[in-house]
């Protein structure tokens, strides 16, 4: 067959894609195992109409994905596809899981995947393929005599190294930029991997959609994709994209010495979404500064010991978050620190305990997001409960604007976004931290976007 897979054009407030949504690359590995011809369209770099690929292309089958800020656009496109040709349309990704009967009711989609995608989609491609019936595939939903039917849900795949390598090829890897544009750049390709899937945390403003299960891939399956990347794909840089990458103190061990051994620790790499504070040490740290790890971030979210316990579940001390940073400072690592302003319960006091501990902790980054109620949070399940959401459209839910979603008695919009832009300001306005941007490269080098971003968190 011939397959069309699309990642719609989000409403994120960036300015660049810094790498391909991995999703979809490992979609597009699986079809071309089962001997289909794919083509992927990422609509953040992508400008070619969508009508003129229909038309040169002429799939088969199409699927689209969709986190919760992508999800009107993605009805769009399907709507668009619909307008042009009769065929299936099969929406996935972190939404339509959690919400698949909002999707399937939708007339432009026909089927909406659930969970992880790789095995539900082959058994989808072969039966639609084939023309058979859906009654028996798992995981997905989908219209039947006007009522959506929900099918069960299909088992993790329990050996995910089973999986093939992401089809990076089918990507317009010049379109994209380095894995942190905020930092230093580093000139050539970058890539993103993924070593492991799932979380055993629960924290409550997290969307989680798979069971609380943690699955790894083994060393030598992750050092083999990295060994293929750097030789056969000249990666120049490579972020981990891991929700939990460090929940097995002897696998990251186990990497980095693959990694050192084999020489490939001459391509840096980082941390994107960060690495759990309490689970590091200056060993473990150290050791993966030597296999190339130059920077990494960690989910601090509160400097409020009771916010951590009682209303994110975070599972982490203050104590344990400081000496995460000294230990990955101490290796010669740069930091990132993941700040939430307008929690749940808070008041302009705790969030004060917030902006002060992070300018304490002083990472090279601090990114301040306002709290956001996403669907399948418990977070979520408390402002309706007891607050009163502002969102009104899915679009509203990018979490990097500079608009409270929800408001609750004693923590009103109006506190949330000033103590959010007042984070910024005091956080990078310290003499401090305005020298070393100035002796920076990347702030000259990139003097519009700095000024921007300047403009956006800590002048307006």
């Amino acid at each position: 067959m011939k397959v069309l897979l699309i990642n719609p054009k989000s409403k994120l407030p960036i300015e660049v894609r810094t790498s391909p949504p991995l999703g979809l690359a490992y979609l597009g590995a699986v079809s071309e195992e089962r001997g289909d011809q794919v083509r992927i369209l990422d609509m953040e770099v992508e400008e070619t109409p969508l009508s003129q690929i229909l038309r040169e292309e002429r799939p088969d089958l199409i699927g689209i994905t969709a986190n919760t800020i992508q999800i009107k656009a993605a009805w769009r496109v399907a709507q668009e596809i619909k307008a042009e040709m009769a065929l299936p349309v099969i929406l996935g990704g972190p939404h339509p899981t959690l919400l698949p009967e909002e999707s399937a009711r939708r007339p432009e989609v026909d089927i909406v995947v659930r969970g992880e995608g790789e095995a539900t989609w082959v058994d989808l491609c072969q039966r639609l393929e084939a023309g058979a019936s859906l009654e028996e595939v798992e995981g997905i939903s989908y219209r039947q005599n006007g009522r959506v039917i929900h099918n069960p849900d299909r088992p993790l795949i329990a050996d995910v190294d089973s999986l093939p390598f992401p089809a990076h090829h089918l990507f317009k890897m010049e379109r994209y930029t380095n894995l942190q544009p905020t930092l230093d750049s580093i000139e050539g390709k970058s890539f993103s991997i993924i070593t492991s899937r799932g979380c055993p945390y629960r924290c409550t403003y997290c969307s989680q959609i798979l069971p609380r299960i943690w699955r790894m891939r083994s060393p030598e399956n992750v050092v083999a994709e990295w060994r293929w990347l750097v030789k056969d794909l000249d990666a120049k840089e490579i972020g981990i994209l891991d929700d939990s990458f460090n929940i097995d103190r002897r696998r990251v061990l186990a990497i980095c010495d693959l990694l050192i051994s084999e020489r490939l620790n001459h391509v840096p790499w980082i941390m994107i979404n960060g690495i759990r504070a309490n689970l590091v040490d200056e060993e473990l740290l150290g050791r993966m500064r030597e296999a190339g790890c130059i920077r990494t971030a960690f989910g601090v979210e509160s400097g409020n010991q009771e916010i951590l316990d009682t209303v994110i579940d975070k599972h982490l001390t203050l104590d344990q978050i400081r000496a995460a940073f000294k230990a990955a400072k101490s290796v010669g690592m740069e930091t990132i620190g993941f700040f939430i302003i307008g929690l749940p319960g808070e008041t302009e006091e705790t969030i004060e305990d917030t902006i002060r501990f992070a300018c304490e902790l002083d990472p090279l980054v601090a990114n301040f997001s306002m709290a956001t109620p996403f669907p399948g949070t418990e977070m979520r399940e408390v402002i309706l409960e007891k607050g009163r959401l502002l969102a009104q459209d899915w679009d509203d839910y990018a979490f990097f604007e500079d608009k409270p979603s929800f408001e609750m008695d004693g923590l009103p919009a109006e506190l949330v976004e000033r103590k959010w832009r007042e984070a910024y300001r005091r956080f990078y306005l310290r003499p401090n931290r305005i020298v070393r941007t100035l002796l920076r490269k990347k702030t000259w080098l990139d003097l519009p976007r700095t000024a921007r971003m300047a403009w956006r968190t800590v002048v307006k």
